[in-house]
């Protein structure tokens, strides 16, 4: 009883501190202290730890190396180089300015992860919209909800993905092509509800012209598709996606630091290592919940045969527990629960569950968090209510269709 209420008030405890940050301290300034805790209460036997975080350090590799890589090509000029030409394609209207920033976030989204769309491609959707003085508002929530739902395509799209992506079995061109439908089919009906939720906002024209198109940054462009390329090429040679990613970053990071456009300790804080640690602190901490309190339960509850009844209770599953933990800690959980081989349909409908339900509530995600701090920092405060609704028309629409997509995959595959 006492590892149970424990690791689970370690948890909050790990949570309320990264969602809040108090004075700008980094999320592991408390995860590393409470896997200490549950490590030397016993909760979780060392040997086990030490297991998860051999097992999870490729992952983590691959983060910090795809958001150097996201970071090196902003510095490259990418993310202003596509705002303009966003701004000059809309040719003033707001509808169509909707539809590219969708193609715009799902893209990034899919090839550089959900961060990069937060942190890089949000300042510059809201800077163009500006510029054509035009609202908003709809482009900004477009990359919040595209942020997380545009996640599931790739192994490479979002930490939760990578996580479950040595467990499913799949290659990284099966794992692709199975998520392939369910991300269109989400990214459809995302669009369709906010061309009727944001109406008002996306009528008439823009008040001021789209300007100059900077030069485009063709060498970092194509470093991105090279790199986009050898995603889908290592597995067939044996290579991991992390030797993929940092073999770009070190390209990007070369010309940067040869020009003299970056420095050594930056390269490092873009890394963001803290967070890799942070990931290491809460993985104990969820093992130890997982173990004590909810793993037993979820067991019970959680099929293990993909029928189409099977994936949407797993998926709906996935995104209740995303908002409730955030999902990150959900991903964690569940992976624990289904053991080292799942089901890889149920091991993908958990992926629906915890990238899709986090567009219900702010905390279903860090991702979201986030967007909200970049959004602050440009002057601009989401207003939560919208977000609440939005949620509420989206979430449970592209779970079931998204869901009902991947069953269809899985038949045809």
């Amino acid at each position: 009883m006492l590892a149970a209420g424990g690791s689970l008030v370690l948890l909050a405890a790990v949570l309320a501190f990264a969602t809040a940050r108090p004075r700008g301290l980094p999320e592991a300034t408390v995860a590393l202290p409470a896997a200490g805790i549950v490590l030397l209460l016993g909760w979780v036997p060392p040997a086990d730890a030490g297991h998860q975080a051999l097992t999870i350090l490729p992952t983590l590799g691959f983060l910090a190396a795809i958001l150097l890589l996201a970071h090196l090509a902003d510095l490259d000029g990418v993310f202003t180089w596509l705002g303009a030409r966003l701004a000059r394609a809309c040719r003033g209207r707001p509808r169509r300015l909707l539809v590219l920033t969708f193609a715009a976030a799902a893209g990034t989204t899919a090839v550089l992860s959900l961060d990069a769309t937060v942190v890089l491609l949000t300042p510059v959707v809201f800077a163009t919209a500006k510029r054509l003085e035009l609202p908003p508002r709809p482009h900004l929530y477009a990359c919040a909800h595209l942020s997380n739902s545009a996640s599931t395509l790739l192994p490479v799209s979002n930490l939760t993905n990578l996580l479950a992506f040595s467990a499913s079995g799949l290659s990284f061109a099966g794992f692709t092509a199975l998520m392939a439908l369910p991300w269109l089919v989400t990214i459809a009906i995302e669009l369709g509800v906010f061309f009727r939720f944001f109406a008002r906002d996306l009528t008439g024209e823009a008040g001021a012209p789209a300007g100059e198109i900077p030069p485009t940054p063709v060498f970092a462009l194509v470093v991105l598709a090279v790199t986009l390329a050898g995603f889908g090429v290592a597995p067939l040679m044996h290579v991991e996606p992390v030797v993929v990613a940092a073999i770009a970053a070190v390209v990007l990071a070369a010309r940067a630091l040869s020009a003299r456009r970056v420095r050594v300790p930056t390269l490092i804080a873009e890394a963001n290592p803290l967070l890799c640690l942070f990931v290491l602190g809460l993985a104990v901490v969820v093992e130890a919940v997982s173990r004590h309190l909810l793993g037993e339960p979820l067991r019970a509850l959680l099929p293990d045969t993909p029928g189409l009844p099977q994936l949407l209770l797993t998926a709906g599953v996935a995104a209740v527990l995303a908002n409730l933990v955030n999902n990150l800690p959900a991903t964690l959980l569940l992976l624990s629960v289904l053991g080292p081989h799942p089901a890889p349909g149920i091991l993908l409908a958990v992926l629906l569950g915890v990238n899709l339900g986090p567009n219900a509530t702010y905390l279903g995600s860090l991702a979201t968090l986030l967007w909200r701090r970049v959004l602050l920092g440009q002057g601009e405060s989401p207003r939560w209510r919208d977000f609440l609704r939005l949620g509420t028309l989206t979430v449970p629409t592209t779970l079931a269709a998204s869901t009902a997509a991947l069953w269809l995959a899985l038949q045809l595959k």
